[in-house]
């Protein structure tokens, strides 16, 4: 092992280009990962955009597959050469908000002032990994609080099929989870891009009897019907809410699950809603959202609104690589593309410009 490596690095607004990096010195708590393979997620996509402040400089990703490389010295019950995978949140479960149940918040109160202008507070500071520290898209990742995050791969599972289980399995299955869902109930899950899909398959597995996808890409609404949705609806070729309706016998959804993150679709996902209805949010915002007044009944009509930030630690990804080991689902068929890491500024020209009909695309180094 040399001792630089290659890593994706955000540069500055629109640039995120590949440098060479000192490999990082392994701590007590620490594990160093050779990643074998990790993933471009749209928040990447953001933080390409300037649309999400981080440092620059820093290695970009949060979906780390790989090998331990090294541990650290007070690491225990791992193997250097084992197979594992570390959620793109990855506590260390002593803070206040993490003992409070909320992990993925784990360290908010840290955060330095300025790095976001919210006066040395930031929600996500759970999110370590190409957010606060170096990230995944990178031949090497250092993982901090390992005992607690590293979370081994069953025999029998490919990379590309434990893919998604850092971020995108976890966070679509916490908004299926945050919608408050029931056995039989309808969910309308807004967006079939990665995360909706896998909102998609969570609600089916919670116990939704009536998954509705929409999107208005016929290819993304043919994959939602193969991992779980009973009903498609594009949205460029009817009234979503009307639909919504009609099948609902005038009712409503129980529940919807919004996976853009855009003020129309956050609109749509209230207006199908039940009076009593839950809006699991799961878009990451650009803007204020503004909420139409008649549709959340000024107020008055029992509505809930969870947003979520993806659940990490390694009973977490236990639990949902157990899912794919039980062939409850598949979601290797999410993976469209594969580029090397030397490749990774076209992988983001292709993933951003949602081109060639691309979910998630393998980067191996």
């Amino acid at each position: 092992m040399g001792k630089t490596m290659k890593a994706a690095v955000f540069v500055e607004k629109n640039r995120i280009e590949l440098a060479d990096k000192p490999i990082p010195a392994v701590g007590p708590n620490d594990a160093l990962i050779r990643i074998t393979t990790t993933t471009i997620c749209g928040t990447d996509v953001h933080i390409l955009k300037g649309e999400y402040p981080v440092a620059k400089g820093l290695t970009i990703g949060h979906e780390p597959v790989g090998v331990i490389e090294k541990l650290g010295s007070a690491v225990a019950g791992y193997q250097e050469g084992q197979r594992v995978i570390a959620g793109a949140i990855c506590p260390n479960f002593n803070s206040y908000a993490a003992q409070d149940g909320f992990p993925s918040q784990d360290g908010s109160y840290l955060v330095p002032q300025g790095l976001c202008g919210c006066h040395g507070y930031k929600a996500t500071a759970g999110w370590r990994f190409g957010n606060l520290i170096d990230g995944t898209q990178a031949e090497y990742v250092l993982v901090p609080d390992a005992q607690a995050n590293l979370a081994p791969i069953p025999d029998g599972l490919t990379d590309e099929q434990v893919l998604m289980c850092p971020d995108i399995m976890s966070t679509g299955f916490k908004g299926a989870e945050n919608a408050n869902i029931k056995l039989g109930d309808t969910v309308v899950v807004f967006a079939q891009g990665p995360i909706g899909l896998c909102a998609t398959a969570g609600a089916r597995l919670l116990g939704a009897t009536t998954v509705i996808g929409v999107d208005g890409n016929d290819h993304r609404l043919g994959i939602a019907r193969k991992l779980g949705a009973d009903v498609t609806l594009n949205f460029k070729q009817c009234d979503v809410v009307d639909e919504v309706m009609k099948l609902t016998g005038g009712r409503g959804a129980d529940s919807s699950i919004e996976a853009l993150g855009t003020q129309a679709t956050f609109e749509q996902s209230l207006k199908v809603l039940k009076p009593g209805g839950t809006l699991s949010s799961l878009g990451v915002y650009s803007d204020d959202l503004k909420i139409p007044m008649a549709h959340f009944a000024a107020g008055l009509g029992d509505h809930t609104i969870r947003s979520a930030l993806c659940p990490g630690g390694k009973e977490r990804m236990r639990r949902l690589m157990n899912v794919i080991q039980a062939n409850r689902l598949d979601l290797g068929l999410m993976v469209t593309h594969h580029y090397k890491l030397d490749d990774i500024v076209a992988a983001y020209d292709l993933f951003a410009h949602q081109r060639d009909g691309v979910l998630k695309i393998a980067v191996k180094p």
